[in-house]
């Protein structure tokens, strides 16, 4: 867990509790947190820890985040955070079913495992991650799928940035239903 501002997507800016699940099978190539991929790695810790600890920020948005959260039945943890207070957003790569209570779901489908239907239809968020070219052909089947009403954003994967970046504003601008999504929280050096 830790306490920062929200870097990227529909949220970017907001003061939020990060509550990372460690856990993936996703696997991504130029995923920024492999270090929380293998669950055995992290101890487990009671739902009342968590929320307990989560109290002590001055915030009540929470961000539940992985490696791969919905690898896990969060119900229990969401409904204890929702009865303190907590307005929940949930990052997700979509490859599992999402369970829990969310206010705000962002879906960032991987190629490396296909988001299924159903969590690309709950999303309110769909960010999907342009590292080549054939990114934006993936991201606009993405859209095709998901909820009508969620928002799209297009966000250059980070190492790529100066060469994916200028494709994706041209992209934008030619495309307008989606916006850009740039992680703030790596050009400002916080977690």
């Amino acid at each position: 867990m830790f306490y920062t501002l929200q870097g990227e997507g529909f949220h970017t800016g907001r003061a939020a509790v990060f509550i990372r699940l460690a856990g993936c099978t996703v696997g991504c190539s130029w995923c920024d947190v492999k270090n929380s991929w293998d669950a055995t790695a992290y101890p487990e810790l009671k739902i009342e820890s968590i929320v307990t600890e989560a109290l002590t920020y001055p915030s009540r948005f929470a961000v539940i985040t992985g490696g791969e959260p919905c690898m896990y039945n969060l119900r229990f943890l969401t409904t204890e955070l929702k009865n303190t207070g907590f307005e929940l957003a949930l990052e997700t790569s979509g490859a599992f079913p999402i369970t829990g209570y969310f206010d705000w779901i962002c879906v960032s489908p991987k190629k490396f495992k296909f988001p299924v239907k159903e969590s690309l239809l709950q999303a309110n968020e769909l960010k999907c991650i342009i590292h080549n070219n054939s990114d934006f052909e993936w991201a606009e089947k993405n859209a095709e799928s998901a909820n009508p009403e969620c928002r799209k954003f297009l966000q250059p994967e980070f190492s790529v940035f100066n060469k994916m970046n200028p494709l994706i504003v041209e992209y934008i601008k030619s495309h307008p239903q989606w916006r850009i999504s740039l992680q703030t929280h790596k050009v400002m050096n916080i977690p």
